[in-house]
């Protein structure tokens, strides 16, 4: 495979004129171009679904979620763990990203860093990745080496290896176990992948991660219920959570809170059910930590 043949490298036959038209056209011409990204992503709604119910299953018998790639792909994958962790809860350990060069590449170009397969390796291995992982390599054209060798690693080991590039039949594709390869086509600006090919990763990224936590029982209707209480701030966002899931007053939520000990999903599932404690953790036990499983239980008994 040819870099300069590939999609991701042509010149956009759209946009050769940029440079010369007036402001309120360049960004309509981006704008444009922009909308191709949600309908290349849409074709690829079946390989993402995959990606999340084979992941959810490791995750959920303590397989981590790791992110691997170079550059802004790599940045992509640690913005995206980073954003995880508060968000549902989760430690650091449970979901991380790795990116070529290590935490300088996050805020400088490190020439090189990105042809280094014995890197990719030795990155995983400091993790020590097992077979219970989820490995996402992302690289938006597919044969970045540091990326298609940390795949490549992940399939040896076991670990679930989910490619995310922007071209098909590439050597990051071949080395998946899931590929999922949104076509956006030649950039705004040739070569900057920072633009719809980054824009399509961090959708992807978004709804695989999302997908996860939903599957995971980290979600109760629409609303993230795995916030740790820690200051006044995560208090009173608690406090709204519990209120709006179970249509009742912020007293009797945060009544319900003190009860449960600041669990956010025991709490809840105390005034769906107006059970004890002992009855609400062994109903969020039986039903595998997911609130909504668990009222369904409380109501068949």
């Amino acid at each position: 495979m040819n870099f300069e043949d590939l999609l991701t490298e042509q010149r956009n036959r759209h946009s050769t004129h940029i440079d010369q038209v007036d402001t309120e056209d360049m960004v309509e011409i981006i704008n444009r171009e922009d909308q191709r990204v949600g309908r290349s992503v849409q074709k690829q709604l079946p390989q993402i679904s995959e990606a999340i119910n084979l992941a959810t299953t490791r995750f959920d018998n303590g397989g981590r979620l790791i992110y691997i790639g170079a550059g802004t792909s790599g940045r992509l994958g640690v913005l995206d763990a980073t954003e995880l962790r508060p968000t549902y809860g989760l430690e650091e350990s449970q979901t991380f990203g790795i990116i070529a060069g290590g935490p300088d590449a996050m805020f400088h170009t490190l020439e090189g860093v990105e042809d280094s397969t014995e890197a990719a390796e030795n990155d995983l291995k400091k993790v020590t990745l097992n077979k219970k992982d989820i490995v996402i390599g992302i690289a938006a054209s597919g044969a970045t080496p540091y990326t298609v060798a940390a795949l490549h690693y992940a399939k040896q080991v076991g670990a679930l290896a989910i490619a995310v590039a922007c071209v098909t039949d590439s050597p990051l594709e071949h080395n998946a176990d899931v590929a999922i390869c949104p076509i956006v086509g030649p950039e705004v600006i040739t070569g900057a992948t920072l633009m719809k090919a980054g824009t399509s990763q961090k959708m992807i990224l978004n709804m695989i991660s999302s997908g996860i936590m939903i599957r995971s029982g980290k979600v109760y209707q629409n609303l993230m219920i795995n916030v740790v209480p820690t200051n006044e701030k995560t208090k009173r966002r608690a406090k709204r959570i519990i209120a709006a899931a179970t249509q009742t007053s912020t007293l009797a939520a945060e009544r319900a809170l003190d009860r449960a000990d600041n669990n956010v999903p025991l709490a809840i599932l105390l005034i769906e059910t107006k059970g004890t404690i002992a009855e609400a953790k062994a109903l969020l036990k039986q039903a595998g930590g997911h609130v909504s499983d668990a009222v369904k239980l409380s109501l068949q008994s």
